[in-house]
């Protein structure tokens, strides 16, 4: 939990441990009730401790801060742990990571959380107020509202901070299908809609490979090209992917997509799912929250637009490209788009046609309501208002 909270690990890796897989199953859901709700709640954990300490300015290493939010958040978030419990168990933290001074501290702070009525909604937050409250970085939330507007990133804010949930969207789930979220299959569905008759498909950057398999599944007549940058993940993408009968003819190709060798010929259909900040996928992913900086989206950014431009020098005429990010910034998304398309000979297919389809074979369940989420003739889910991670995603053709 300690490298997690300091940036050197993810939490994915760290309830997948064989430390992780060698507790009760009792133990193990606790655990990753612990490690998922201390990250998406820290930031609010953290002001609750600074008000009640008597010099809220001062510096706590980071095990005894781990300790003081395991703690709080029992208190405030998990009903069925007794108080004695969350208590005992924060102050034996402490003297087992070597910091048996702090001990007093710990219980002291922690017993004033547990003895406090829990703080009501004011009639009217500020925008710093709801991002502490809910969890979030204050320049994270403010740039959404620029965006979004107040309402919907309230609603987002509180989706980041549930359990991530599957299956809502679709009429088809389960069976032979892969675990992913409804956001994230959405743009294979619409990516293998956009061209149901490809011949050649080329998932460009395909780690972890859940959008390769609804390719291999709807596309069945396809050669498809699933490369990624990352040898390991591509790997793992690879082991994956052939527990899957319908995924048997997908090729792997560890390669930088913004290689002009990366992949031989051109495509009928590219799936361009580009590497991102991961904004859109906070409920899963929270430990993001805490490393992102606003100065990292440029880099992304950059990145970005060299891989859709190399994409789509790879695209046979007539041929259709799906660029999307699971990220909430513009300049991931809607900014990338308008850099390289202009420049690339390429038009802007409207998502509605393709959801329109998606919905008249079945796929999508009638009651699903996605007219919120096309802006611009592009996909844009958001948290909380479309029952998913939040997506963007576009359909480009070349002339």
């Amino acid at each position: 939990m300690k490298l997690v909270g300091v940036g050197k690990g993810n939490s994915d890796e760290l309830l997948h441990s064989a430390r992780v897989d060698a507790l009760s199953r009792e133990d193990r859901n606790l655990t990753t009730a612990l490690v998922m709700g201390v990250l998406r709640w820290q930031i609010a954990l953290d002001a609750r401790v600074r008000s009640l300490l008597q010099r809220p300015e001062q510096r706590i290493v980071e095990t005894v801060a781990i300790a003081l939010r395991m703690g709080a958040f029992q208190l405030l978030h998990l009903e069925r742990v007794p108080a004695h419990a969350a208590l005992s168990e924060s102050v034996e933290l402490c003297k087992a990571a070597g910091e048996p001074h702090a001990t007093g501290m710990v219980n002291a702070v922690l017993r004033k959380i547990a003895a406090a009525q829990r703080p009501g909604l004011r009639i009217h937050e500020s925008v710093a107020a709801f991002a502490e409250r809910l969890g979030h970085p204050q320049w994270m939330v403010e740039r959404w509202v620029k965006e979004y507007g107040r309402e919907a990133t309230v609603k987002i804010c509180e989706a980041d901070q549930m359990e991530p949930t599957n299956g809502g969207m679709f009429a088809e789930t389960g069976g032979d299908l892969p675990h992913m979220d409804d956001g994230s299959r959405l743009v294979a569905e619409l990516a293998a809609a956009a061209m149901p008759a490809a011949k050649r498909v080329w998932d460009c950057c395909a780690a972890p490979g859940g959008k390769t398999l609804i390719l291999a599944r709807r596309l069945g007549n396809a050669e498809i090209v699933a490369s990624d940058v990352s040898v390991k993940r591509l790997a793992q993408t690879e082991a994956r992917l052939r527990r899957y009968a319908y995924a048997e003819r997908v090729e792997f190709a560890a390669a930088d997509a913004v290689d002009p060798k990366a992949v031989e010929g051109s495509f009928d259909l590219i799936l361009c799912d580009a590497p991102c900040s991961g904004t859109g996928t906070l409920a899963g992913n929270p430990e993001i929250r805490h490393r992102l900086k606003v100065e990292d989206l440029a880099r992304q950014a950059e990145r970005q637009r060299a891989i859709l431009s190399e994409a789509l020098k790879r695209l046979a005429p007539g041929g259709r490209l799906v660029y999307s990010v699971c990220s909430l910034e513009p300049e991931e998304g809607e900014q990338v788009v308008e850099a390289v398309v202009g420049n690339d000979g390429a038009r802007l297919v409207p998502v509605e046609g393709l959801i329109a389809e998606l919905r008249e074979q079945g796929v999508l369940l009638d009651e699903v309501n996605l007219d919120s989420a096309v802006r611009h003739g592009a996909l844009r889910t958001l948290p909380g208002a479309h029952g998913c991670d939040g997506f963007y995603a576009v359909v480009l053709e070349r002339s």
